[in-house]
């Protein structure tokens, strides 16, 4: 339980397209963002303290690197690839100050698909190993254009039965519709202002209740599937495979066959490898 006293925090809709994909877009049919472009809102995936006012679910510490435990064959879920930000916070006067990422790395924000949910964290943690962060990740120097994160793609996978399927699309990291200062400044104002409307939570409440933590881990959104992943649900015995690589050393070819290979290795790259089980 290496970020037992982090809190931890998700983005919805900050990659073009994707809530569609997950079936998501009615969720958030009432909520006006400043731009089109703007992510939809942030949710709560953990709590490091009890919060009278959320669900006490969101007290069960759900990260793995290894394993993803499915919650109930009758339900679908899905593998969600993103970037996770490894974060200090900084409070002023109680209000969030300023968020300074230290390391990012590869994050799978694996999501039951159920319609009607009344918050996203409904589908978001559902207990120990709902969640995946890689073991190995890269340390930021500076979380801006011109830093090493410019040089960075994503992509993922899913084995089945012997067979390795593209799960989530190669996209760069500068894919992202908020990214760098944009994504801070973003992220401050609505952990500040957000309130309990629709499918989002007042989160500057569950940080009072938290004691206002110091660390922790943001996952900025989930990329775009492959028609594969779109509309496969994991099951048991699937491994799942998301890995953020630096593009100028090494190529998307290369790391699918090191996949299939099972010749993976942690130079430049961040990799988490979860395997589903019951």
């Amino acid at each position: 339980m290496k970020y037992k006293n982090f809190l931890g925090l998700g983005i919805a809709g900050n990659f073009a397209l994707h809530l569609a994909q997950a079936g998501e877009l009615e969720d958030f049919k009432d909520v006006i963002t400043a731009d089109e472009a703007a992510p939809k809102g942030m949710f709560p995936f953990y709590l490091p303290l009890p919060v009278k006012e959320a669900k006490a679910i969101l007290n069960t510490y759900p990260l793995s690197s290894s394993t993803i435990k499915h919650p109930n064959e009758s339900l679908n879920i899905q593998a969600e690839p993103e970037v996770a930000l490894i974060c200090k916070l900084e409070y002023k006067e109680n209000k969030l100050f300023r968020i300074t990422p230290t390391h990012f790395g590869a994050y799978n924000d694996c999501s039951i698909r159920v319609a009607g949910a009344s918050k996203i964290s409904d589908k978001k943690n559902w207990g120990a190993d709902s969640k995946g962060i890689s073991d190995n990740l890269i340390a930021i120097e500076s979380f801006s254009e011109g830093s090493i994160m410019d040089s960075y793609s994503i992509c993922s996978f899913l084995k089945r039965d012997g067979e390795v399927h593209a799960y989530g699309e190669d996209v760069e990291l500068s894919g992202y519709s908020y990214f760098y200062e944009k994504l801070l400044d973003w992220m401050i104002k609505q952990i500040n202002t957000q309130e309990d409307f629709g499918p989002l939570e007042p989160l500057s409440e569950y940080i009072s209740a938290c004691a206002y933590p110091t660390d922790a881990i943001i996952s900025i959104g989930a990329t775009r599937y492959t028609s594969y992943g779109e509309n496969t649900f994991l099951k048991e015995g699937d491994e799942v495979f998301v890995i953020l690589y630096n593009s100028k050393t090494l190529s998307y070819k290369e790391i699918l066959q090191n996949v299939k290979n099972n010749t993976l290795n942690s130079a430049d790259i961040s990799i988490l490898r979860q395997t589903v089980i019951s």
